[in-house]
Formats: structure tokens, sequence, C-alpha cells
């Protein structure tokens, strides 16, 4: 009897080992199994507004958020509690929608209200996603270790339970007001310090942009007085060249800019830099909208445009980019090269204002290398393009005008003459995009500047209009014309006659 008890209590005691030893191996597979799943299976892509994302979910023990934008850094939220961690990738902006976006003036305003939504589908749609995938990595794993029905189907009972669990966590801690107070990664750590406080500036883009239907309707009644205007009219085989600069990223600006290429009969436009803020590839999506303007869009590089940002312009199918090089475009010998500069951290400042005495050797020299070019070039050329101006004192004499851009103010002045050459005239273009979102930091945004210019049948310019949209709460456009006066003969002393320098003459 005292045998018998003894392999009794010996064989319960096995049974139980047995049991807690399978319970152990079930438990471990499941575990396994959902960590599979989860990093294999659960991301998934989903458009917000005009951007495509990736959401994906990794186990973590502190849950949280991570917001990346590359190459631009990274947002850390403390969203909420659990074992899982949400990561969004934000990916290139589609062409499509952003065009369709710039296109709509309510474009923004409503991409804005239904980014919520979609973040809250693509969340919704991956807790789901991810569930499934993480029972059906177990049950496979179970199976192949197990070959046992009931203990594949304790698996994934299992796998079901701590994955919903997990994100039912996630949910129940879920804190809202978390996006706030970020934590800032990379190039964002110098965000706030960069755009300034980043609510009062999306206050003032609404306002901003809610002008917008109004501003494009003054701009085609304006045209209409320009046409009436007597000081200047256009002679037949007039060219008309619009001069735009330093746009940075403001998609109003490509609404206004086609409304006048429109109304205008615009043969081309130069660009003179800073189309984008920070050179990255996601940017370069925005000069997607080139394309549509269907007139030859002649480029050089600003300090804030990288060569990704130059690549994708140079993809456009009308577009003319210049670098230390001359083309012929709509009749008129252009010649241009970009900033040798690649500063986007740094604020666009007026052309030599805190500047060492190597970087404005290095701005000055490029006007030489221009300079250089323009003297091997067999025919003459019209126009000399540069992003800074203070590059532009070697160009005195080489060429009758240039133009450039990078301050945010507009300028106009005869460049020191070369005797026995001919003169130069440099016009400076404000901002074409109103500084971008630094123009929004202020009371009212920094107006959008930018200019027709009129070049006769001898390529001469005979006069330019310079075009300002105003700011926020004014749906204004204003004009000043200036008309370049002919050389007036006078007669010298000695008899003999002497020209007399061209002087603009403004209009409003």
């Amino acid at each position: 009897m005292r045998t018998a008890g003894r392999h009794l209590r010996r064989a319960g005691r096995s049974r139980v080992t047995r049991r807690l030893g399978m319970g152990l191996a079930v438990l471990t597979v499941t575990l396994v199994g959902v960590v599979a799943g989860v990093l294999i299976g659960a991301r998934s892509q989903v458009d917000v507004g005009p951007f495509s994302a990736e959401m994906s979910i990794t186990p973590a023990a502190d849950g949280g958020t991570t917001f990346s934008i590359p190459p631009l850094g990274a947002l850390q939220l403390d969203s909420h509690d659990g074992p899982a961690h949400l990561n969004v990738r934000l990916g290139a902006l589609d062409q499509r929608r952003t065009e369709a976006l710039i296109g709509d003036p309510a474009g923004i305003a409503r991409a804005s209200q239904t980014a919520v939504h979609d973040v809250t589908m693509g969340i919704a749609r991956l807790g789901a996603q991810t569930i499934a995938v993480s029972v059906l990595s177990t049950l496979v794993l179970s199976a192949l270790v197990f070959r046992n029905v009931r203990r594949v189907a304790w698996s994934g009972a299992l796998a079901l339970v701590i994955t919903a669990g997990s994100l039912g966590t996630a949910a129940l801690t879920l804190r809202p007001q978390s996006i706030e107070e970020p934590r800032y990664e990379g190039l964002l750590v110098n965000a706030p310090a960069i755009v300034g406080d980043a609510r009062r500036i999306a206050n003032d883009y609404t306002k901003y942009s809610e002008q917008l239907q109004r501003l494009i309707g003054n701009v085609g009644r304006i045209y209409t007085t320009v046409s009436t205007l007597p000081v200047y009219e256009p002679a037949e085989g007039t060219t008309r060249i619009l001069h735009v600069s330093d746009l940075h990223l403001n998609p109003t600006a490509w609404q206004i800019i086609r409304t006048i290429v429109e109304q205008w009969d615009i043969d081309a436009v130069i660009d003179t830099g800073d189309i984008t803020d920070w050179g990255s590839e996601p940017e370069a999506s925005f000069v997607g909208s080139i394309g549509l303007l269907g007139v030859p869009y002649v480029y050089i590089r600003g300090n804030h445009d990288s060569p990704t940002t130059e690549a994708a312009i140079g993809g456009q199918r009308n577009s003319v980019v210049l670098d230390n090089t001359v083309a012929n475009v709509a009749g008129l010998s252009i010649a241009g090269i970009g900033d040798p500069r690649f500063t986007p951290d740094k604020e666009t400042s007026p052309a030599g204002s805190g500047q060492t005495k190597q970087a404005t050797e290095q701005i000055q020299g490029v006007g030489q290398r221009l300079a250089d070019t323009i003297r091997a070039t067999p025919e003459p050329v019209d126009i000399a393009l540069v992003h800074d101006p203070a590059s532009a004192g070697p160009l005195s004499g080489v060429t009758p005008l240039v133009l450039a851009g990078h301050t945010h103010q507009r300028a106009a002045s005869m460049l020191g003459q070369v005797p026995d050459q001919q003169e130069t005239r440099l016009l400076v273009q404000g901002s074409t995009g109103g500084a971008g979102l630094r123009g929004l930091e202020g009371e009212e945004p920094l107006p959008l500047a930018m200019s027709v210019l009129y070049f006769d049948q001898q390529k001469a310019l005979q006069a330019y209009d310079d075009i300002q949209v105003g700011g926020t709460g004014q749906s204004q456009v204003a004009l000043e014309r200036h008309v370049i006066k002919p050389e007036v003969p006078e007669e010298p002393l000695n008899g003999s006659p002497s020209p007399t320098a061209p002087t603009p003459s403004p209009t409003r």
C-alpha cells in the first residue's frame, strides 16, 4: 500500500509538472508568435491630406508615439501607456493631391479638418490588422511546434487576449493633450525658434488663405487697368518675363503666378532662388506646379535650395536650370549661377549683413565666375541671374540687366559703371512667397512680390511692373509701373554729343 501511494504521488507531481511545462511552452510560443506578427505585419499606409504616411506598431514597455519627418527629425509624444508603441513616418507628398490642394482655395482648411479623421481611421485599421496578423502568426508557429489541435487553439486564444489587451490598454490610457508637449529630435529641435509660435502662424495662415479668392480676382481686375495705362503701351513683338524669387514653400504663390502668366500673356518665368526652406526631399514635391504653368521656367539655386531641389526642378518638362551656364529662352539670352552656400538653418538676411569676410568673398566670387562665362559667350547676354545681390558687382558692364532676390526687399539701382562699357541695371525682387512661414511671424504677413518685365524686339528692357499682393485682412493688389526713359542726347561744352543714363519713371 505504501509503495502504491508513493507511485500515485509521483504520478500526480509528474502530471502537474508536465502541465506547467506545457503551459509555459504554450505561453512562450504565443509570445514569440505575437512579437513576430507585430514586427512583420503591424504596418500600413494611410493618406493624411496630401501626404502618404506609414504607420506601424512595435512592442515597447512604456507606450508612446514617434512621429518621424525625414530628414528633419522626429516628435516624441507621451500619448499612451501599454506595451505597444505607435510609429508614424511621414512620406512624400502625392503630386496629384498636392496640385488639387494648391488649386482649391478652401483645400488647406478642408485638409486640416480631415487630417485627424484620416489618422484615426488609419490607427483603427492598423489595430485590427495587428490583431489578425499576430493571431495568424501564432497559430502557424504553434502548429509547427506542437502538432496538436488543442494546444494550437490555446495559443491562438492567448494571442488574441494579449494583442487585444495591449491595444485596449493603449486606447484606455490615450492622452490627446500630449500633442501639445512634444519632445523634438534632430533638426526639429530648432523648429520653435525657426517658425515662431506655431499656433499663431497657423491662425494667421488660415486668415490669410481666406482672402485668396478675392486676391486672385483683384489680380485679374488690375490687368484691365494696366492695359489702359497711357504711359507705356507694349509694342507688337514685346517679350514679357515674370520675375519671381524666394517662394519659400508658400503654395499661395503658385496661384498668383498662374493668374499673372495667363492674363499678362507671359513668355517665360525667371526664378532667382529659394523656392524651398530646407531643400529636403519631401519639399521637392512643391516644385511640381512648375509644369502646370505652360511657359519656360528659368531657375537658379538659392541658399535654401539643395541639389535635390535643383534636380527636382530640372525634372520638370518646361524648366531651364542654370548654374554658370547660358540659355536662350523666349528670344532672350539668359545667364545664371546658383548660390554657393547651402544654409537652410539660417534666416535670410540683407546682403552682406552678419557675413564673414570669407563668405563675402565667396558670394562675390560667383559673380566673377558668371562674368567670365558671359565674356566667353560668343553672343551678347541680355540678362544675368544671381541669388544674392552681393554677387552682382562683377557683372557691371558685362550685361545690361542683372536680376536677384534673397533680401525679401525690392530694390533697383545702377551698378558701378566701367568706362567705355554698357550700363548695368540691378533689379532685386522681394519675396514672392511672402518669406514663407517667417512672413507670418509679425502682425501681418509679408506681402507677395513679383514683377513683369517688358523687352522690345532689340531685347532691351523698356518697362517693368512691380506687383504686390496684400497680407492678412487685406484683399488688395498694388501695381507700380516703371518706364525706362530713352537716352536723351545732351550737348556738352565741347560740342560733342554725350548720352545720359536711362532712368525709370514710376507710374501707379
